[in-house]
């Protein structure tokens, strides 16, 4: 644990302090504003891709402009490629090299301090079973990160997929033991060769290997479970036991700062002291969740997710969510300069909202991170911190419950006491757990030769 006190676990500061781009400080006791945005529906091809590149150009010119004109001197911008950018690398290169550019000329002109975060997509789940290892779409997906990083990024990062591919099956059944299968065994095989690989291309090109998300994998959960679709009681454990696939990333070269749609991040900030980048309330333009406030409490950087370059009432918007992401990191900034008093008062705000009205909401209380956090045995497997998660995640759930500290509804009382059975059954056998899924429904989802054993 690189944070060991609860009251130095806040928003805008972490033990490790990153600097990059122009001029920007991370994590040195100020949050900044990450805005990230896409394109409206369009068909993106040969013909297109003037349009494309005009697009990225006014609203980058737009969003350093609004920035300049509310008096925010620091922000982030991610450009987060979509699948034919990534299947055309050159494609990808060329927005980084065009945003970068803008970004520079305000840096010079106006001193805003900015950096690039630069995300490609996953593209290896077009075919199926994914070929995770092998093949042409790997290959494309490393040649996207090379010429993005030499065109200008300043961060690397991804949303990838490892084990998603039975992972979405395994919650709709509220399979437990599949769900450790896939994120203790399956996902941190394949971010260490996945993360290997975007480091050194990295530091070849001078930039960040900032860090990965286990989106794919928790915030379907979420999202699933705000729609009834499964229980919130299981989206709160998905969610923890998503802590050591993305800590793989850290183990094998990742610097930070963490990617937005990450928000195990809090737990990856107590572990690692990496920077984190965290979204909730004004990423609903991009989803809805039960969490809004509490994600902020840790930030060092404030994120809106996605938002499509469409027009609204005021402004494009991205430049509207940009707003609201300034205005957000100018009331914690404010905190952060009165004094620990304030921002520890802010800090306990933002958790209070939250925390007890939804499980995915309590598993942020900064006493369930730090108690979850100490009890993880470092030298053991990733498939056994991984149930360790699970139990614990469990334990604590079901205390917090019988006390009537955290309100859930009957049903959801009932998955506990399911779900805790199911955990207690767990098995840390990971030659016995992957025969299981070979002979299993889930068996031809996925090519276990492309997991291989670290």
């Amino acid at each position: 644990m690189k944070i060991t006190d609860p009251d130095a676990l806040i928003f805008g500061r972490s033990p490790q302090i990153l600097e990059c781009g122009n001029g920007l400080i991370i994590g040195n006791g100020r949050v900044i504003p990450e805005i990230n945005f896409t394109l409206p529906a369009l068909e993106i091809d040969e013909t297109s891709w003037p349009e494309i590149r005009i697009q990225y150009e006014t609203i980058t010119h737009e969003l350093c402009q609004r920035s300049i004109d509310l008096d925010n001197d620091a922000v982030v911008f991610e450009f987060e490629l979509l699948p034919p950018m990534t299947l055309k690398p050159e494609w990808g290169a060329d927005i980084t090299s065009c945003v970068q550019n803008i970004l520079t000329s305000y840096f010079d002109k106006h001193q805003l301090y900015s950096a690039l975060r630069v995300t490609p997509v996953d593209i290896r789940v077009i075919s199926r079973p994914p070929l995770m290892r092998s093949g042409d779409l790997v290959s494309t997906m490393f040649q996207s990160f090379e010429l993005c990083g030499r065109a200008g990024a300043d961060m690397l990062s991804i949303e990838s997929t490892g084990g998603k591919e039975i992972h979405d099956d395994a919650l709709l059944a509220a399979d437990l033991e599949a769900i450790v299968i896939t994120l203790g065994i399956l996902a941190p095989r394949d971010m260490s060769f996945l993360w290997k690989r975007i480091t050194e291309i990295a530091q070849s090109s001078q930039v960040l290997p900032a860090g990965d998300t286990a989106c794919g994998f928790a915030n379907t959960a979420m999202i699933l479970a705000d729609k009834n679709m499964i229980p919130r009681v299981l989206a709160a454990v998905v969610r923890v036991a998503s802590v050591i696939r993305s800590l793989k990333a850290y183990e094998v070269g990742a610097r930070g700062p963490s990617k937005d749609c990450a928000y195990e991040g809090p737990y990856l900030k107590v572990l690692t002291g990496i920077p984190i980048s965290m979204e909730g309330k004004s990423s609903a333009g991009a989803h809805l969740s039960h969490i809004g406030n509490i994600s902020g409490a840790y930030c060092d950087l404030w994120s809106n997710e996605s938002i499509p370059n469409i027009r609204l009432l005021s402004a494009m918007a991205p430049v509207v969510s940009l707003e609201q992401l300034i205005y957000d990191c100018r009331l914690m900034n404010t905190a952060l300069r009165k004094g620990e008093t304030y921002a520890l008062q802010l800090r306990d705000l933002l958790i209070e909202s939250d925390a007890y009205l939804d499980p995915q909401g309590y598993i942020f209380k900064h006493e369930f991170i730090f108690e979850i956090c100490k009890g993880l045995d470092h030298g053991s497997s990733d498939l056994s911190k991984t149930i360790y998660l699970v139990r614990k995640t469990l334990e604590l759930l079901r205390h917090a419950c019988t006390k009537k500290i955290l309100t859930v509804k009957p049903t959801e009382l009932r998955w506990l006491d399911m779900l805790s059975r199911s955990a207690e059954q767990l098995s840390d056998d990971e030659e016995k757990l992957l025969a299981y899924i070979s002979a299993s429904e889930y068996g031809n989802k996925v090519n276990l030769t492309e997991y291989p054993a670290l």
